[in-house]
C-alpha cells in the first residue's frame, strides 16, 4: 500500500522518537568520562567534514557562499566543543560546602530539533553537540530546502557518536520533512523540549505546543556608526559582514545609521569597499524586487550574491559590487529597505544627532528585531554603556563583525547557532543558547538555619477567630448555664440577648 507523503512522513518522525527514547533512557547510565568522549569524537567528524558539508548546502539551498559555509561549520563543531567541553552535566555538578547545598544534573529527555534552511548543517551540528553533551537525545526536522546536507550532517554525527559508545538511534531525524509532521513532532508526548531555528511562525508554533521550548526570533539588526568611530574600519568590518555568506546570519547586519559629521567619510569608504549605490529609479524597481507583496521578504533572494540581486532587478552594476545600498528616510513594513532582508542589500538612514540615531536604531529593531541584536561602531565607550542601557536587545556588538560576532566568532559570546531574544522578543531566554540550557538542575539542601515556630494563641483558636463566622449562641448559653448551674431559674433568653451584645462589640473591636 502507498501512502502519501505527509503520512510517510509522520510515520518516519515517530519511529525516530521511539527510538530515541529508547536510546537515551540507556545513554542515562554514562559517565561525563564517556558522554565527554563521545562529544569531542563527534565534534572532530563533523570539523572533519567541514568543506563536503559547506559544499552540499550550497549546492542543495542555492544560498550563500561554500568558503563561508565551511567556517560555520567549523564554528558550530570546534568552537562549540572548545566551549562546552569543560561544563560538568552529568551527576552532581556543584557542592556549596558553606551553605550545605548539593546541585545534580539531570537532562530534559528527547528534543526536537529544528533546522533552518540559512545555516543547515552548522545549525545541526551544533545542536546535536549540545544536546549529546546533556544526554539528551534529538530528533531532528530539517527544512525542506536543506533535506540532504543536514541529514548528512546528522549521519557523520551519528556515526562518530555511536563509533564512540553511544546507543543506536540517539540522534533520528524526518528525511521526508512536513509540516504535519513537524508540528506533531513538537507535540509528541514523548518530546520533551524544543529547540527551534525558524521562521516567526515557526517559533510561535513551537512555543504554543504546550511544550518547554527555546525559540529565537528575527534580527532586523541595526549598525550606527558614531561619529567618534574609526571609519574606514567600521565600514570594513560592516561590509565583510553583510557579505559573509550573503548575509544569511539573522545578527547580520540590516539598516546602516550614521551621523550625519562622517556620513561623507562612510559613503567614500562604502564605495571603496565595494558598495553600488541606488538612484531613485533603481530603488524603486529593487524595491518590487525585496518584497513583491508589501511586508514580505521574497525568499529568492535570500542568500544570493549583490550581483545576482541586481541582475533580478535589471539593473547593471560593476562586477566587483558587494552590496547594493539605497538611502532612506522612512521604516515600516511596507518600506521594502527596512525589513530584515537577510542578503547583501543595505538602506542608508543619516542621524542629524545622536538622539536621532536612538530613535532610528529603536524603530527599526521595533520593525521586526525587538529583543535581538544590535551593532555599534564607537570609540566612546559612554556611548556604547547607553546604547547597552537603553536598547531592546540581548546583545550588542561593538566595533566587530555583527553577523559573527554574535554567534561568538569575534567576541567572547558563548559560540550558539540559536540566539534567545528574551521577553522583548518573546522568548524564553536572552542567552546564545548552549549545553547549560538543556539540562534540568535539582538541589539537595540540609537545614543550616534554626527556626522557631510560634504556638497558635488562646485567642486564635477561639471560636471567634474568624470575624465573619457566625458564632453559635446556643451552645454558648448551654455552656454558660451549665458552668454556672444555678439555684434559681434563669430566663435563657435574657442570657442570649447578653452573649449578643458581647459578640458583636467583639467582632466590631
Amino acid at each position: 500500500m502507498n501512502f502519501d507523503y505527509d503520512l510517510q512522513s509522520i510515520q518516519e518522525m515517530r519511529d525516530a522518537v521511539q527510538k530515541a527514547k529508547e536510546a537515551q533512557q540507556k545513554y542515562l547510565a554514562f559517565s561525563q568520562a564517556q558522554v565527554d568522549e563521545i562529544v569531542k569524537r563527534v565534534a572532530d567528524a563533523a570539523f572533519a567534514k567541514s568543506q563536503e558539508l559547506a559544499q552540499m548546502a550550497v549546492e542543495e539551498t542555492r544560498m550563500g557562499i561554500v568558503e563561508h559555509k565551511k567556517i560555520k561549520n567549523e564554528t558550530g563543531s570546534r568552537a562549540v566543543y572548545e566551549s562546552i567541553k569543560d561544563e560538568k552535566t552529568v551527576g552532581i555538578i556543584n557542592e556549596d560546602q558553606v551553605n550545605k547545598v548539593m546541585e545534580v544534573a539531570y537532562p530534559f529527555g528527547v528534543i526536537a530539533g529544528i533546522i533552518p534552511t540559512t545555516n543547515p548543517t552548522s545549525t545541526a551540528i551544533f545542536k546535536t553537540l549540545i544536546a549529546l553533551k546533556t544526554r539528551n537525545a534529538m530528533v531532528v526536522s530539517p527544512h525542506p530546502r536543506a533535506v540532504k546536507c543536514t541529514v548528512e550532517a546528522l549521519k557523520i554525527c551519528l556515526h562518530a557518536a555511536i563509533e564512540a559508545g553511544a546507543p543506536e538511534g540517539l540522534i533520528g531525524w524526518i528525511s521526508k520533512p512536513s509540516m504535519a509532521a513537524t508540528n506533531e513532532l513538537m507535540k509528541h508526548r514523548d518530546v520533551n523540549l524544543i529547540l527551534a531555528t525558524g521562521g516567526g511562525a515557526l517559533v510561535r508554533a513551537a512555543y504554543s505546543s504546550g511544550k518547554p521550548a527555546y525559540g529565537v526570533g528575527p534580527g532586523n539588526v541595526p549598525v550606527y556608526i558614531e561619529k567618534t568611530a574609526n571609519v574606514p574600519q567600521a565600514i570594513k568590518m560592516i561590509v565583510d559582514s553583510k557579505t559573509f555568506d550573503n548575509g544569511t546570519i539573522c545578527a547580520t547586519e540590516q539598516a546602516i545609521v550614521v551621523d550625519r559629521n562622517v556620513k561623507q567619510m562612510a559613503v567614500r569608504e562604502l564605495k571603496n569597499q565595494g558598495s553600488y549605490f541606488l538612484n531613485e529609479e533603481e530603488k524603486a524597481v529593487m524595491e518590487k524586487v525585496i518584497s513583491p507583496v508589501p511586508g514580505k521578504l521574497n525568499p529568492d533572494i535570500v542568500g544570493q550574491s549583490a550581483i545576482k540581486i541586481a541582475e533580478m532587478a535589471g539593473i547593471s552594476v560593476p562586477s566587483d559590487t558587494r552590496v547594493l545600498i539605497a538611502e532612506e528616510t522612512l521604516i515600516g513594513k511596507d518600506i521594502p529597505f527596512s525589513i530584515e532582508k537577510l542578503s547583501p542589500i543595505f538602506p542608508l538612514y543619516t542621524a542629524d544627532n545622536y538622539e536621532e540615531a536612538k530613535e532610528l536604531c529603536l524603530r527599526l529593531l521595533n520593525l521586526g528585531g525587538r529583543g535581538h541584536s544590535l551593532s555599534l561602531h564607537t570609540n566612546d565607550d559612554s556611548v556604547a554603556k547607553e546604547f547597552a542601557l537603553e536598547m531592546p536587545v540581548s546583545r550588542l556588538m561593538v566595533n566587530t563583525l555583527s553577523s559573527i560576532g554574535a554567534v561568538g566568532a569575534t567576541t567572547g559570546l558563548m559560540p550558539s547557532f540559536t540566539l534567545g531574544c528574551g521577553s522583548f522578543g518573546g522568548n524564553i531566554t536572552s542567552d546564545n543558547v548552549t549545553a547549560r540550557h538543556l539540562i534540568n538542575i535539582k538541589r539537595m539542601a540540609y537545614g543550616i538555619k534554626e527556626a522557631s515556630i510560634p504556638k497558635p494563641s488562646q485567642q486564635s483558636s477561639s471560636v471567634l477567630k474568624d470575624p465573619k463566622s457566625k458564632p453559635n449562641v446556643t451552645e454558648i448559653v448551654e455552656q454558660i448555664m451549665d458552668q454556672l448551674k444555678p439555684q434559681v431559674p434563669m430566663d435563657s433568653q435574657v442570657i442570649a440577648e447578653m452573649v449578643n451584645q458581647v459578640v458583636k462589640k467583639y467582632q466590631t473591636n
